[in-house]
């Protein structure tokens, strides 16, 4: 536990708070600190990726046929594995958007219909309508600090 001690210490540098993260159970924030030990680097587009990949238990569970620490890759193959829930695979897709900035399952696609029906999948109609658009909202928190943090109401 010093580990997730110290890296609560070092994540609260300029961007983002742990103390200030709504997460699902403590399963989900040990999750978050220890993947976040494993990556190779602490930025926002980590940050976010892990806390995303670890609302739910299957993708806890199956976090190395998502993402590989080593290289820092995501897999994106696994959006077709037999263990993925309606809830995972919306994670997983939520998880690859906020840390390439692109909806990275289209490239594995050949066919211009099926990448227009991959596409619409990551729309926020279709991510946030599940149980997890709370936690979702803490990603994009998370990953855009500098856009969501309440300072004062400028309208």
């Amino acid at each position: 536990m010093q580990a997730n001690t110290a890296l609560s210490a070092k994540i609260r540098g300029n961007d983002f708070d742990i103390q200030t993260i709504i997460f699902c159970n403590k399963e989900h924030k040990k999750f978050y600190l220890d993947s976040l030990l494993k990556c190779r680097h602490q930025d926002v587009y980590h940050k976010a990726l892990c806390y995303c990949l670890g609302i739910e238990v299957n993708t806890r569970m199956y976090i190395n046929r998502i993402y590989d620490f080593e290289s820092g890759l995501i897999k994106t193959e696994c959006i077709n594995e037999g263990w993925l829930t309606s809830g995972s695979i919306n994670i997983v897709r939520l998880a690859f958007n906020l840390y390439t900035d692109d909806m990275p399952t289209l490239y594995d696609l050949n066919n211009e219909n099926e990448k227009n029906i991959e596409s619409r999948k990551y729309t926020v109609s279709d991510l946030f309508c599940c149980e997890y658009a709370r936690y979702f909202i803490e990603a994009v928190k998370i990953r855009y600090p500098e856009y969501t943090k309440v300072v004062g109401m400028i309208c």
